[in-house]
């Protein structure tokens, strides 16, 4: 048996109507994935199919969570995923996915395998920087980093600084940069 054969849709026995397919994720899936990134997870999948006769109009509801290192202090980063993906499949000569909404699939396939369409829909919904809000990083590699980081350049101090900050800014501008000024000057010099 294959790692993704229950994600297997057989979508030539379906009947016309909606029907609803529930699967759950965890590390396992993203392991046979071959995501290292993803070091756990609980994400439910609620797949609806609408078949009207002529085309299956898929909708992929997932919500749950994935466990990730965090970019910044390397501890275990746990993240929410709640997204949707809807697409329409219908049969053809051949396979044919040029189209975002759209996927045609050969006459001959019996069923339509959605693993990669759960797992895209997932890793989608993860942001590419992986961090804990600003004050929630391991006290002691905050701690190191601000003592390794004498002598770097200005953008990893920028970078760097509030990772021992307790609480967010609350939406607080920094300080200007002054090389921003030399240029705001040259619009303004007429």
């Amino acid at each position: 048996m294959g790692k993704f054969t229950a994600y297997k849709l057989p979508l030539k026995s379906l009947t016309k109507g909606s029907h609803t397919f529930d699967y759950h994720l965890d590390k396992q899936f993203f392991t046979d994935m071959e995501n290292t990134d993803v070091r756990d997870a609980a994400v439910d999948v609620r797949l609806t199919v609408d078949y009207n006769g002529d085309v299956y109009a898929l909708s992929f509801n997932v919500s749950g969570t994935v466990t990730l290192l965090c970019d910044r202090c390397l501890d275990d980063l746990v993240l929410p995923i709640d997204t949707r993906y809807d697409i329409t499949v219908r049969y053809g000569d051949c396979y044919n996915d040029d189209s975002d909404t759209l996927l045609e699939i050969p006459d001959s396939d019996n069923f339509l395998n959605v693993a990669y369409m759960i797992y895209d829909t997932v890793v989608l919904a993860i942001p590419i920087k992986h961090a804990h809000p600003l004050g929630k990083c391991n006290r002691q590699m905050s701690a190191l980093l601000k003592k390794h980081r004498a002598g770097a350049d200005g953008y990893a101090d920028e970078m760097l600084d509030g990772l021992d900050d307790d609480t967010d800014d609350g939406g607080t501008t920094a300080p200007a940069d002054p090389r921003w000024d030399a240029l705001r000057n040259l619009s303004t010099d007429e």
